[in-house]
């Protein structure tokens, strides 16, 4: 498999890609008119503030008198409680929108994640789909419901502010619009620079994120293997990459700030030396003055973040992108609208028309190469597997046997031909009736955080204790199960690190037994298990579930001798079909297989 490249988005804004996002925002327009609704109340409030100051002055101070003054707190005081009521809505509906325009994202993604094919998950590292099911689904709801109001305040502040300035004094209010748009020039050439540098910190976080999965998951390989120091290593130039891009962000907005802060105080100064001279020379009212110094401390921060969250919004983009690339993934396998109409799907079956199935396999001249192969794995293949047999897969490693198995499940689509069950085309079974339908256990069983009970019942909640204890006894898992203080309801650590080897087998084995199955496939799944137990196992298979088909795929010929028929695949071809004595005598590729391990279990 090739080795996995995240694709580079630095696209330049576009509204469609944006577009996107409004089946997840159009459930909370409500909330996204309601903060801007008073975002508008807002800047029109912390426009006017600053006027207030100014009437004081003019009003009060300078007159010495302090007639009206009553009048003037309790208006003042009724716009603080207004600015102060605005604030807690606002910030109440964007609550509402980030948590619910996350969450809305996150279920999206998740759901997809379950259609999607295995061919994506074999190409895919896990700790790239946790990046974008988590941090780039908590940044777009960040910037949707703070950024976007608060750029529209910020827009609205400094149109505002300027319009009053050029009522008052148009000589003071273009000075400082002269020094706007050095502000403006040196916003943007600073912000493209560190949004060039913040990207890269987040593509980097996305590796590390990934890495630590892998390093996680893969704790004991790593130390079976004695490569710790190589992973830390590794680990260590990652996070070390990952911090100097930080600190080089860093560095442009230590430069930055200060550099704005600077010009702030030249405006501010310019406004006073002229201001004063004309509140000196009569030409305006100290009152007038000290709205425009107030304006002059503060416009440009507002302008400063509205280029800053312009630039967070463009780099926004890029975590839209890489969301919807996961939503637009499209599955490998997919079932066809009249199947779908028919039978329903994953998240709607309609079971009333499902036919339950024999069990009679028929693979009809199939081809199969995989998605991001070259070769065909399997080429013009037939084989019939009649209804309730117990057929063995033998072959050497690579010959084929677990993509012939995988195909039955349709993990795997077809590449050309045709697999038949009951005579009827597998294509047109919704996968989910399909998979319902088979217990197929792999040789890596997998098992869930929660109890033994929890496991075995985990494909069939409604099943009873006596499925459960039933299951557990053909599987030969009920064993060790009873002798554990607390028996079935122990628990089962993530990923069943708890459990050995055999017994996450026994009991994968178990969850299979406990669906009900029309057809059982075993893809090795009894290759943790020792001869003893692997006999008693099989045995009890025979007699719970001999009218049942049975796919048995193995390494151990132990495993599969007493099979009513072994199929031996050879390079993706049958190189033999027949019972353990008849391919003894004719089939040279299974002598070779049994020769090199009978002396052994013959032994044992």
């Amino acid at each position: 498999m090739a080795a996995f490249e995240e694709q580079e988005y630095n696209k330049p804004f576009s509204f469609r890609t944006w577009a996107k996002m409004l089946p997840f925002f159009k459930p909370y327009r409500k909330y996204f008119a309601i903060t801007l609704g008073l975002n508008i109340v807002l800047a029109g409030i912390d426009v006017i503030v600053p006027l207030f100051q100014s009437y004081a002055i003019d009003r009060f101070i300078t007159r010495d008198t302090l007639q009206g003054l009553g009048v003037f707190a309790a208006v003042y005081a009724a716009v603080i409680v207004a600015q102060t009521c605005s604030v807690y809505w606002s910030v109440r509906a964007a609550t509402i929108i980030e948590m619910n325009v996350g969450k809305d994202l996150k279920w999206a993604q998740f759901t997809h994640l379950q259609t999607l094919s295995f061919s994506y998950y074999n190409t895919t590292p896990v700790g790239y789909i946790h990046a974008r099911v988590m941090s780039d689904t908590l940044r777009i709801a960040t910037m949707v419901a703070w950024g976007l109001v608060d750029m529209f305040w910020a827009f609205l502040y400094v149109v505002s502010v300027f319009g009053i300035m050029f009522m008052l004094n148009a000589r003071l209010a273009l000075i400082l619009l002269v020094i706007v748009p050095c502000i403006a020039v040196l916003t943007v050439y600073f912000q493209n620079k560190i949004l060039h540098w913040n990207r890269k910190v987040r593509k980097i976080n996305s590796q590390i994120t990934s890495a630590y999965n892998e390093g996680i998951t893969g704790v004991r390989t790593s130390k079976s293997m004695g490569i710790e120091k190589d992973n830390e290593e590794a680990f260590f130039r990652r996070t070390a990459d990952m911090q100097r891009a930080a600190g080089r962000s860093a560095k442009l907005n230590a430069i930055y700030i200060p550099t704005i802060l600077l010009f702030s105080s030249v405006a501010a100064a310019i406004v006073l030396a002229q201001g004063g001279y004309m509140v000196k020379e009569d030409i305006m009212r100290l009152g007038t003055l000290s709205v425009f110094i107030s304006y002059a401390v503060i416009i440009f921060e507002p302008i400063q973040q509205l280029a800053r969250l312009l630039a967070e919004l463009i780099s926004c983009q890029a975590n839209i992108e890489r969301v919807m690339d996961l939503l637009e993934q499209e599955p490998n396998v997919v079932d066809t609208k009249e199947v779908v109409e028919r039978y329903g799907d994953t998240f709607h079956p309609k079971k009333e028309n499902w036919e339950k199935i024999k069990g009679d396999i028929v693979f009809e001249d199939v081809s199969f190469m995989y998605p991001d192969g070259k070769e065909y794995v399997l080429e013009h293949f037939n084989l019939h597997v009649p209804a309730g047999m117990n057929v063995a897969i033998v072959g050497e490693t690579g010959a084929g046997k677990s993509t012939l198995v995988n195909l039955i499940p349709r993990f795997y689509d077809v590449t050309e031909g045709k697999i038949m069950i009951d005579g009827t085309d597998i294509r047109d079974i919704t996968q989910h009736e399909l998979r319902e339908k088979l217990g197929y256990v792999p040789q890596k069983g997998v098992l869930f955080s929660g109890t033994i009970k929890s496991n075995i019942l985990y494909g069939n909640k409604d099943g009873t204790e006596e499925e459960m204890l039933e299951a557990a006894q053909v599987a030969q898992a009920s064993g060790f199960i009873e002798e554990k203080p607390e028996g079935y309801e122990s628990h089962i650590a993530q990923g069943g690190s708890n459990v050995s080897g055999g017994q996450k087998q026994r009991l994968s084995i178990a969850r299979a037994i406990a669906r009900h199955p029309d057809v059982f496939i075993f893809d090795d799944s009894f290759s943790a298990l020792d001869y003893k137990t692997d006999r008693i196992l099989r045995r009890a298979l025979d007699q719970e579930c001999s009218d049942i088909t049975r796919i048995i795929v193995a390494q151990r010929i132990g495993t599969i001798r007493e099979a009513d028929r072994i199929i031996v695949l050879n390079e993706g071809r049958i190189a033999g079909i027949g019972r353990h004595e008849e391919l003894m005598k004719n089939c040279e590729v299974y002598q070779q297989i049994a020769l090199s391990q009978l002396s052994q279990e013959e032994l044992a």
